[in-house]
């Protein structure tokens, strides 16, 4: 897969939802995990992080929006529920991406929406959790960008699993 992305959140509360964003990241190959005025008890995120995330992929926690620095051409996709994003299902994610999450208990701030190159939003009828919504979105991006071929018809595995259809006519041709 081209590019890379990254993963993060504003105002994360809970350890424990930090630490299965960062595991999570980590299994999905993701460049850097971040966060932007975190509570700062980390300890229980390491707790919830199996993988061990912190000693494979770099963790960036900055304290303010200000402080946020991304690598030239990435850009910022924020993941909220707006009446104006794109639906995740829809949406073509940039090979450069950092990809931002709400806190628990609110929404992105209006500094980082505007910010944000692109707005997604994930087709639920209300908010999930942060670590959730994080595994949706890497596994959207994951799906899309990972060079898959288009799901089969009919239920199950892929088309090339099954035997070749051959017509009587074909097999007539053939010797048969």
């Amino acid at each position: 897969m081209r590019g890379y992305f990254a993963i993060g959140s504003e105002r994360i509360s809970k350890p424990m939802n930090l630490g299965a964003l960062m595991r999570t990241a980590h299994a999905f190959g993701a460049s850097f995990v971040f966060s932007i005025d975190a509570e700062r008890n980390l300890k229980e995120a390491y707790a919830s992080d199996t993988s061990k995330s912190a000693g494979q992929i770099p963790y960036y926690q900055w304290d303010s929006l200000d402080e946020m620095q991304l690598p030239k051409g990435c850009q910022l996709v924020g993941i909220e529920l707006t009446d104006d994003a794109v639906e995740l299902p829809v949406f073509r994610h940039p090979p450069q991406a950092a990809y931002i999450l709400g806190p628990e208990k609110g929404n992105l701030s209006a500094a980082a929406l505007e910010r944000c190159a692109h707005v997604v939003k994930i087709p639920t009828r209300f908010c999930i959790n942060v670590s959730l919504a994080g595994a949706l979105v890497m596994y959207d991006r994951h799906l899309s960008m990972g060079g898959y071929g288009p799901k089969p018809i009919m239920p199950g595995g892929p088309e090339g699993a099954r035997r070749k259809h051959v017509q009587d006519s074909d097999r007539k041709k053939a010797g048969r």
